[in-house]
């Protein structure tokens, strides 16, 4: 008895102010959260009320040739692909890009080939030899060191000779597939529009339908282009460089310093970059590369761990730069600093995975502590409504994408910590693995790992949360007041699930 009445002094003293503060920062973090994807809805809104396209807004016309000039009337144009090991899709990227219709003599391909696999290495030259016997322009450039990774690959790839004839440069990761107009639908942008450093495309996704984990992070990618490339565009001329199906001006990417290895979001530390020099950039979401979405749990968590890791240790790096710079209006400073780093790369995760996951969870043993409703229903409908929309056919697994957004959360917020601290794993580079799902014909037999038991596939981290909210939940159930555990018990499910790996593809 004793005990009780030590407890609930011991809770009303100390434990509930601290609850009621941290709540606070939450309410406050989510109405900021709110804010920012409201904003960026009515700019996506107004773009297709209005139907204010970069055609409309930059001027754009189709490539002609010239009697006179001939082929010289089209600029030289430099594609690279980075890989490394890529087994099952090497191919079909070389392929794509070999496909490109543009002048042969004002095309170069170079593949940036970090292999260390013999047997692959030797496919890949097999491949480029093939292309090079129909007249295509390739280069297939390996180093002796894997130092900075993709970045360390591409800067590599620019020293060589024959770049320097190049004008502009596209980029496309090992598994994305450009359609063969993809050049002629691009660089007009670039030609015509001398501010323009960067034209980035939409990603559409050949493996959606996999299974359920791909169909989730089709929506959250959807919702990305959609909203977050769109709006920047828009209102900015400014957003993330997404690492590849983007087209850049080598004058532009020369005047910021080129490719940089110090975090392990090199396009992103570039554009960022090359827009404080005053350079403007243009989404296009009319055009659309194919790719491949991670189908592997682990596979997909490695990469978000990088996805976040990398944009909080470039803020780290960048925000004094930012701030100091004289090139570019101090309302695009503000943008850069407070939306595109603070808001979407940094605070959102840590929201995300503390209020929904830890906050909200714990609230059932403070009942004295009220949480306004907007807080828990209103706005995050809002926020779920607005990415839905982005994927009208999977709408109605809304439910189990917030559910697994909330579960990678913690994984985000993990690494958003790493970076913004410089952690151990701060610049670990772990290549998202690709299964050849984007290939409706397999070109090479696939390689496949034994399959892992259940306890070699337990993931302890989501376990220990998910029975932590499992608790939560019973609690609420029996003693609670409120509807509470329904969340709950669904959440914990998710984490459960997680953690046992039953998600994905094995």
């Amino acid at each position: 008895m004793e005990t009780m009445m030590w407890w609930r002094k011991m809770s009303s003293l100390l434990l509930v102010p601290i609850f009621k503060c941290l709540v606070a920062m939450c309410l406050v973090i989510s109405l900021l959260v709110f804010v920012e994807s409201l904003y960026m809805n009515i700019v996506v809104f107004y773009v297709k009320l209005f139907k204010r396209k970069p055609e409309k807004i930059y001027k754009w016309e189709a490539m002609q040739e010239d009697m006179e000039l001939g082929d010289q009337n089209y600029p030289m144009v430099l594609v690279q692909i980075p890989m490394y090991n890529e087994r099952e899709v090497f191919q079909l990227s070389i392929g794509a890009a070999c496909g490109l219709i543009w002048p042969l003599d004002r095309l170069i391909i170079q593949v940036l080939d970090d292999s260390t696999d013999p047997t692959i290495m030797e496919m890949v030259n097999i491949e480029c030899g093939k292309w090079a016997r129909k007249g295509i322009n390739i280069k297939c450039e390996r180093r002796d060191n894997r130092n900075g990774y993709k970045a360390g690959a591409l800067k590599q790839g620019m020293r060589h000779s024959y770049v320097k004839q190049c004008a502009y440069i596209a980029i496309f990761d090992a598994d994305f597939q450009p359609e063969p107009d993809y050049l002629h639908r691009s660089i007009p942008f670039l030609i015509h529009n001398p501010e323009l450093a960067l034209v980035q495309a939409r990603w559409k996704f050949v493996n959606a339908k996999k299974c359920l984990m791909t169909r989730m992070q089709e929506m959250s990618l959807n919702y990305h282009f959609t909203a977050e490339q769109e709006s920047g565009s828009t209102r900015h001329a400014f957003f993330g460089f997404n690492g590849t199906a983007g087209v850049w001006r080598m004058a532009a990417m020369e005047e910021a310093g080129g490719w940089k290895d110090r975090t392990t979001v090199e396009d992103m530390d570039l554009a960022v970059r090359v827009g404080l020099h005053g350079w403007r950039f243009v989404f296009v979401n009319d055009v659309a590369v194919k790719s491949e979405l991670p189908s592997q749990f682990k596979a997909f968590r490695f990469q978000q761990h990088r996805w976040s890791c990398g944009p909080a240790n470039l803020f780290r790096k960048m925000a004094m730069e930012i701030i100091s710079n004289k090139r570019v209006t101090i309302w695009k400073k503000l943008y850069v600093i407070y939306s595109f780093f603070f808001v979407r790369k940094i605070i959102v995760h840590f929201f995300t995975f503390f209020f929904y996951c830890l906050i909200l969870p714990t609230s059932v043993f403070f009942p004295e502590v009220n949480i306004p409703t907007w807080s828990t229903m209103y706005f995050p409908f809002m926020i779920t409504l607005f990415n839905a929309i982005a994927t009208p056919r999977s709408f109605y697994l809304v439910i189990f994408w917030v559910l697994f957004e909330n579960v990678m959360a913690m994984h985000r917020t993990k690494g958003t910590f790493i970076g913004l601290l410089e952690g151990g794993r701060v610049n670990e580079w772990v290549v998202t693995e690709k299964l050849g799902d984007a290939l409706e014909t397999k070109l090479l037999p696939q390689i496949r790992k034994p399959r892992n038991g259940v306890l070699d596939r337990i993931n302890s981290k989501e376990m220990m949360v998910g029975i932590y909210i499992l608790c939560c939940a019973s609690y609420n159930l029996v003693f609670g007041k409120t509807l509470l555990y329904i969340y709950l018990y669904m959440q914990a499910l998710a984490f459960i699930i997680s953690g046992f790996g039953f998600v994905g593809t094995n």
